[in-house]
């Protein structure tokens, strides 16, 4: 194993997005003006504006999308009596009906919001439901997990000692573990602008080169972390490569890999704070936890090699004290292994 000590990692480019937001158009106390300016305080590049069952605060976001430096993802949350549902990503203005569905007919829901050319999400998926939240408990069965495009795993400030949170990522996880395909991502479900927050973030970070969230969410390129942005890429001894969300090829004859840790503290480093502290990274796949690192605070490299053997999915996840709790700090989405 090699650990290296660096500065910023530059040779990718991520974009720091929050990706469920509210203004007064539905239930937030904020103007979408207002949310893009906060947005821009706490060095994000993306926000997606996700109104329940509403697109009406879309109109104008050119001009603050200007006027702030903020991207502005077109979204909606789907909100129901049975599940909230987040839908990103429309070309134009789309709204769509819930009214009229039950538990069993989410695949009618489904093809409607995939007419819009949206991705479709859980929210929240564990939260507490009625009486205190109507339909944010999850309740909709799911017949074909092929359809759903991705999970929020992480929603609220301090997200990963919650314990819905965490039901929420085991569930990502037998998900993967059944062979599905499907990215997570994380949401502050942002209501108000108060700046008097003090709890750590969650911030879903997307690979650039996809040109906008969205995008980086279909092919599951989405980094998640409250502090160090984590990110990792594997290589097959034939010489391809596979970064977050994409697929290594693999042969019986080779089926070592060589893993590539990153992290980068640069990211967002005035918005987070960490004790100076000897951190872990833990491989986890369909198998369990395979090979935890020890990564000594700043440094920004690791590179491990992994016997593949019966593996079709891993993840990195960053772990460490933060607030005062040993908590899982960051993830990656997975990175899928593929007999050819």
């Amino acid at each position: 194993m090699d650990i290296r000590r660096s500065g910023a990692v530059t040779s990718e480019r991520w974009l720091a997005c929050e990706l469920h937001t509210h203004t007064l158009h539905s239930d937030g106390r904020q103007t979408l003006h207002k949310l893009a300016m906060s947005a821009a305080a706490l060095e994000l590049d993306w926000i997606a504006l996700t109104d329940h069952n509403t697109t009406s605060g879309l109109p104008g976001k050119e001009e603050i999308e200007q006027a702030t430096g903020i991207s502005i993802l077109n979204g909606l949350e789907w909100t129901t009596f049975y599940g909230h549902m987040l839908v990103l990503g429309f070309e134009e203005q789309g709204y769509a009906d819930w009214r009229m569905l039950g538990p069993g007919d989410l695949a009618l829901g489904l093809r409607e919001v995939k007419s819009l050319g949206a991705l479709a999400g859980l929210a929240h998926p564990y939260r507490v439901g009625s009486p205190m939240c109507t339909g944010c408990y999850w309740e909709y069965e799911i017949s074909d997990w092929s359809e759903i495009d991705f999970i929020e795993v992480w929603s609220g400030t301090f997200p990963a000692v919650r314990t819905s949170n965490q039901r929420a990522f085991a569930l990502w996880t037998d998900v993967l573990n059944r062979g599905y395909r499907v990215a997570a991502t994380c949401g502050r479900d942002w209501h108000d602008s108060d700046p008097g927050a003090v709890e750590p973030e969650p911030v879903a970070v997307t690979y650039a080169g996809n040109d906008n969230p969205a995008n980086a969410i279909a092919q599951g390129a989405v980094a998640v972390t409250m502090g160090p942005l984590l990110t990792m890429t594997a290589a097959a001894a034939e010489g391809t490569v596979a970064g977050i969300g994409g697929v290594l090829p693999l042969t019986e004859q080779s089926r070592s890999i060589e893993v590539s840790i990153r992290l980068d503290y640069e990211c967002r480093a005035s918005k987070w704070t960490l004790p100076e502290q000897t951190l872990e990274v833990r491989l986890v796949g369909n198998t369990g936890v395979f090979r935890t690192v020890a990564m000594p605070f700043g440094a920004s490299h690791a590179m491990v090699s992994i016997d593949t053997d019966g593996l079709t999915w891993m993840r990195a996840e960053l772990h460490g004290v933060m607030n005062e709790c040993y908590t899982m700090i960051a993830f990656t989405n997975a990175i899928y292994c593929e007999l050819g």
